[in-house]
């Protein structure tokens, strides 16, 4: 293969140039690459690609839109029928009352404008020092300005320095954060942001009753809870947003990936009625704040009719079966050598923690077994010190065989 001039995101370049993996079309779960091999998609190309490939749905409503109106700003009183009719919809889904829905062009942006919101929303209530935003360890929150500076895996910490103000704490430990709150001083935070369940920095379950207390502690101290469901929403946790399992009431709701199943890039922010309020009462000034393509009528029609797919064919209710039966399959590769721990079981994601000797040894473990199950016709991603998955929702029980014995020929060959 020659040279390419595509530099891809998160790729060693001087291996990829000339090694790229070109995939050329998408079926449900299965995709196929430029020599006509199939494979299974047990990542939903990142996450998102809840409804599987290749929905007409989809592809017939962004065509009618785009022959309609492919594109206009929503910037000061400008709207169209898509963007109207989405954040409606969206609304009343949301786990939060009177939501009003900020959209953006993906997670990335979504996490900025959370953070902004979050800030302004403390100088339009008169406490100004509440700047300091709180984030996990292993959390990821994209690459963005204020994704970055959120972000706890320190190999994504790039291009320093950050946006100042933003302190991590433990993942996994309530009260980590309470002690951080004292530590700064709780007047001085403006806001928590938490994965329900972490994804890129390893898919990590929260412990049980973890979100509740930190529900609790935020309440306590006057922090907005910010909820990053740019994986989890849109049933990959079974429920819209990926809060309705831990039954609490977030101030403010991230999220991107599964609202279009990745059509199109589209992402956003609910935020809480009480949130919203200094922003929408009659003389408040603008929130100047915003993406070209926020409201972007054909990306609004692909989200539409992607809701229309999940409520229709049942799988948000799919979902909870599929959680149950991923992680099974997952944990019927615990006895390999090369497997410390199995991750999953709340939601439809998993990952296989791979030895930490062998790792420390070789960091490129992960990349060799995530090859070795593409080798035998399943996609499965790579993580600092794991592999992950997180299929469609439409995998059906029978692929998960194909699945685990993929991934356990991976691991034999290289073990």
């Amino acid at each position: 293969m020659s040279d390419t001039a595509f530099w891809h995101p998160f790729a060693a370049m001087g291996a990829v140039r000339t090694a790229e993996f070109v995939v050329t079309r998408g079926e449900d779960v299965w995709l196929w690459d430029d020599s006509e091999r199939r494979y299974l998609d047990a990542t939903a190309s990142l996450w998102c690609v809840n409804v599987g490939h290749g929905r007409r749905e989809i592809v017939e409503a962004v065509a009618a839109q785009m022959r309609e109106l492919a594109t206009y700003q929503t910037f000061g009183d400008f709207t169209n029928r898509p963007a109207l009719e989405l954040t409606r919809r969206l609304a009343a889904l949301a786990p939060v009352p009177g939501a009003k829905i900020f959209l953006a062009s993906g997670g990335g942006d979504a996490i900025d404008t959370a953070a902004k919101m979050a800030r302004e929303y403390f100088v339009r209530t008169g406490e100004p020092q509440r700047t300091v935003l709180v984030s996990r360890e292993n959390g990821y929150h994209g690459t963005h300005g204020f994704g970055t500076s959120l972000g706890g895996m320190p190999a994504n910490r790039l291009a320093a320095p950050f946006v100042p103000d933003v302190v991590r704490v433990a993942y996994d430990d309530p009260e980590a954060l309470e002690a951080e709150l004292l530590r700064v001083g709780p007047e001085r935070v403006a806001a928590f942001f938490v994965e329900p369940v972490i994804g890129a920095g390893g898919v990590l379950p929260p412990p049980p009753g973890y979100v509740e207390r930190v529900r609790e502690i935020c309440t306590r101290h006057g922090v907005l809870l910010v909820i990053d469901s740019v994986i989890c929403g849109f049933g990959r946790l079974g429920d819209w947003f990926g809060v309705d399992r831990f039954g609490i009431v977030p101030d403010l709701v991230v999220f991107a990936k599964g609202v279009t199943s990745g059509y199109l890039p589209l992402g956003g922010v609910v935020a809480h009625e009480r949130v919203a309020a200094p922003f929408w009462e009659p003389g408040a000034a603008a929130f100047r704040h915003g993406a070209t393509y926020a409201g972007h009528p054909t990306a609004c029609a692909a989200a539409l009719a992607n809701l229309d797919l999940l409520e229709g064919d049942g799988l948000l209710k799919r979902a909870e079966s599929l959680e149950l039966t991923l992680h099974a399959a997952l944990r019927s590769l615990a006895d390999h050598p090369l497997v410390s721990e199995v991750r999953g079981g709340t939601g439809v994601l998993g990952a296989l923690e791979l030895d930490a000797d062998r790792v420390a040894a070789d960091p490129g473990l992960p990349a060799a077994v995530t090859r070795g199950a593409r080798e035998r016709g399943v996609l499965i991603r790579p993580m600092i010190s794991s592999v992950g998955f997180s299929p469609p929702l439409t995998l059906a029980d029978e692929h998960l065989d194909l699945l685990t014995d993929a991934v356990r020929g991976a691991l034999d060959a290289v073990a």
